[in-house]
């Protein structure tokens, strides 16, 4: 008997499934009926509604518990897995200390990607002859094509070697599907993205459209693409349209928040410093029937990451925050490169002083070394205010693509190198009153980690850089191996695809 594989992506082809309620700002429509059915997309509503279930596949960045955040975080020097034991989260424990095999691997970060490509092309081939304004449905056709592109560009980042889908999937060849080069997988994400670009509009409205693709997320997305194909001069070129001056406010209205910790504050949603951002609500109604099912709502990374039995003595001015579960506590190493830079408050909840001092309790998870990612720590005040598990409905948005990364992501293209790649990175260092320093491709490397720290970059940043073996040997990282993840085993099964090198 055949294995389901690419799973939510191939059972759509068997069945009918309905896009169930979406967490994105805009996304407030709850779909009904079954969109992906042959009499589906008889108007500009129901193209509405299939364009909320390709965007509702973002929330993979920090909902449930195989997030983006969390599982990339885990796999780099700046954290450990963390959490309750060494067998708590096989794939995330695996990552961590470089023993993950194709059994062990989430699925969920290869099917979750496939369906809302899936969702994409359902989408991208019906619009063509839906009855609607011919401008929306430009803006629809660029918003599908941008985000396929963004789901490719993780597949290819995790795994390299991954099917290239234009077109729906049939019963008749989901099992004849074999895998695109990297090279081509590139290639048509350039191309969605440059074609998307053209229709999406300059900026969104910051009420019913907040979290909605905009011409400068497309190009901020395509820079970082380019980057990542060796492509330095073109990223450069996109970055820079995205970025405007340096410290000034973009073309698109974007900007540098004034105060780094305002970043973090949860009801400071779809800032200035946000680019492209899954928004998350307190108000889901998530709980543990669907936990995991690519239906939960609610920050999952929250709870993920705070301490365990959490606890304050009467009068103590520790923080007041629910108790969480222990993952991706930061390494002593990062510690100590941050501890003296303005960002540590904001990044770092140092709990092991706390305890010293007597100001606050917690029982130590695994690999415990007492300090915890504060930017994504669970809050009182954003406790759930809907039904549904306190744990799995938490508000905070995560970002995607913000300012800052954009900014050191075009330094990087320019070579680290001249006036404008030191105006960039001087301009993410003043913003914490730290001073100039000569840019080069180290002073780079050293302001992404501490800008950027706990927000899932790292690792692949290190790969990029050709860093890994250097800063992961020790971890377990073997070079032309652990830069990809393995292919999950059930998605080899009955079918021609082929395990990456290294995992056979």
């Amino acid at each position: 008997m055949k294995v389901k594989v690419f799973n939510y992506l191939f059972i759509a082809v068997a069945m009918a499934s309905s896009l169930g309620s979406c967490n994105k700002a805009f996304l407030e429509v709850e779909p009904k009926g079954q969109f992906l059915s042959a009499n589906y997309y008889a108007d500009k509503d129901q193209a509405y509604a299939g364009l909320v279930g390709v965007y509702d596949v973002l929330r993979k960045n920090s909902g449930g518990f195989e997030n983006m955040i969390s599982m990339m975080n885990a796999g780099s020097d700046d954290h450990y897995a963390g959490g309750g034991g060494a067998s708590d989260g096989a794939g995330i424990q695996g990552f961590s200390n470089y023993t993950l095999n194709s059994t062990i691997m989430p699925e969920s970060f290869w099917s979750d990607h496939y369906q809302g490509i899936f969702r994409a092309n359902t989408l991208l081939s019906k619009l063509p002859d839906i009855a609607m304004d011919a401008a929306l449905k430009a803006r629809f056709t660029a918003e599908t094509k941008a985000l396929r592109a963004f789901y490719y560009f993780n597949l290819v980042r995790m795994f390299k070697n991954v099917p290239l889908l234009l077109d729906p999937l049939t019963a008749t060849n989901m099992y004849d599907v074999t895998q695109a080069t990297p090279a081509a997988v590139y290639a048509q994400i350039e191309k969605d993205l440059t074609e998307a670009i053209a229709d999406l509009p300059a900026t969104v409205a910051a009420t019913n459209e907040a979290g909605r693709l905009s011409k400068g997320a497309a190009q901020a997305i395509l820079g970082k693409v380019y980057l990542y194909d060796n492509k330095a001069s073109l990223a450069a070129a996109q970055l820079a349209q995205v970025n405007g001056t340096p410290g000034g406010t973009s073309q698109y209205g974007y900007r540098l928040l004034a105060s780094f910790g305002d970043l973090w504050v949860t009801t400071n949603k779809f800032n200035t410093e946000s680019i492209i951002e899954v928004s998350h609500s307190s108000a889901g109604n998530s709980d543990w029937g669907w936990w995991g099912s690519s239906s939960d709502e609610g920050n999952s990374l929250n709870v993920m990451v705070g301490p365990r039995s959490y606890s304050r003595p009467a009068g103590s001015t520790a923080d007041d925050i629910p108790s969480g579960w222990s993952f991706n506590v930061f390494t002593q190493d990062l510690y100590d490169a941050i501890k003296l830079d303005p960002r540590f408050g904001a990044t770092v909840f140092d709990l092991k002083a706390l305890k010293a001092a007597g100001k606050a309790d917690y029982i130590g998870g695994y690999q415990d070394t007492g300090y915890f990612l504060n930017k994504f720590l669970p809050r009182q005040a954003d406790v759930r205010t809907g039904g549904g598990s306190m744990e799995l409905n938490y508000r905070q948005d995560t970002y995607v693509i913000r300012l800052a990364d954009t900014y050191l992501l075009e330094a990087e293209a320019l070579g680290a190198t001249g006036t404008r790649a030191q105006a960039l990175l001087d301009a993410v260092r003043a913003r914490v009153k730290l001073p100039s320093v000569p840019v080069s491709m180290n002073a780079v490397k050293a302001e992404r980690r501490l800008e950027l720290a706990g927000e899932g970059h790292r690792f692949f940043d290190l790969v990029r850089w050709g860093d890994a073996v250097a800063k992961l040997g020790s971890r377990g990282f073997a070079a032309n191996k652990n830069e990809v993840f393995p292919i999950p085993y059930r998605e080899l099964q009955g079918t021609k695809l082929v395990q990456n090198p290294g995992y056979n």
